[in-house]
């Protein structure tokens, strides 16, 4: 995508996506529980991961999105530690998935609620052609049959470690997009981690809040 048309998009986006896709009052969906053990070990999960960026369009399971969710932000202790590291426990991270073919779950994008282990419902429609014009083109986003993503709030850190907060920010979504990697590896789906975008067209395809600012896309979907 040539600059000049990102510029438009990033200006004009936000009353385009505003017409077409409008935002909801939060209604929430409760997630199947999360494995805990689901018979693919560590060392092969490691060993098989690999970054896909062809999609067959076969549709997820709701069993798959929460158990995503939960390797990159659920919780796994009842004290609130969750499955990825934070710095002293702040937990900036917050969750959104853009929704296209899952079973049971109508398109639009969801904010994940870790300690209830539930999506709430942010805004309606299928957001991927949005995403991928606001990441300068990569098509197989648009194939993928829903795009995680990872953004950050970074006052939540920065108010206690000041801007030295800001790198560790990106530090826990690195932690939560691995997480995420490796467990599409385990049910034996495909994703990736995309980190060229336009922050602005991002925050507009995703409905995302004014303090979260987002620092990846993960696509995923049944590997082609």
């Amino acid at each position: 995508m040539r600059l000049t048309s990102l510029k438009c998009f990033d200006a004009c986006g936000a009353i385009i996506l505003a017409m077409i896709f409008p935002v909801l009052e939060a209604a929430a969906v409760t997630l199947p529980p999360p494995l805990s053990d689901g018979g693919h070990s560590l060392e092969k999960t490691l060993r098989e991961r690999r970054s896909v960026r062809e999609f067959r369009a076969q549709a997820l399971r709701l069993e798959d999105i929460g158990q995503l969710a939960w390797a990159a932000q659920g919780m796994a202790a009842r004290s609130g530690q969750r499955t990825a590291p934070s710095a002293g426990a702040l937990y900036p991270l917050e969750l959104y998935v853009a929704v296209a073919n899952v079973q049971g779950l109508a398109a639009g994008v969801y904010r994940y609620e870790p300690s209830a282990h539930r999506l709430d419902a942010i805004a309606q429609g299928d957001r991927r052609r949005a995403l991928v014009a606001a990441a300068l083109g990569q098509r197989w986003i648009g194939e993928a049959a829903a795009v995680f993503v990872i953004a950050g709030v970074e006052r939540r850190t920065t108010a206690k470690y000041g801007r030295r907060g800001v790198r560790y920010v990106h530090m826990e979504a690195g932690h939560a997009a691995q997480n995420l990697l490796l467990q599409a590896t385990a049910l034996r789906l495909g994703a990736t981690v995309v980190g060229a975008f336009s922050d602005a067209a991002v925050e507009d395809a995703a409905a995302l809040p004014d303090a979260a600012q987002p620092l990846y896309l993960v696509p995923v979907g049944h590997a082609r």
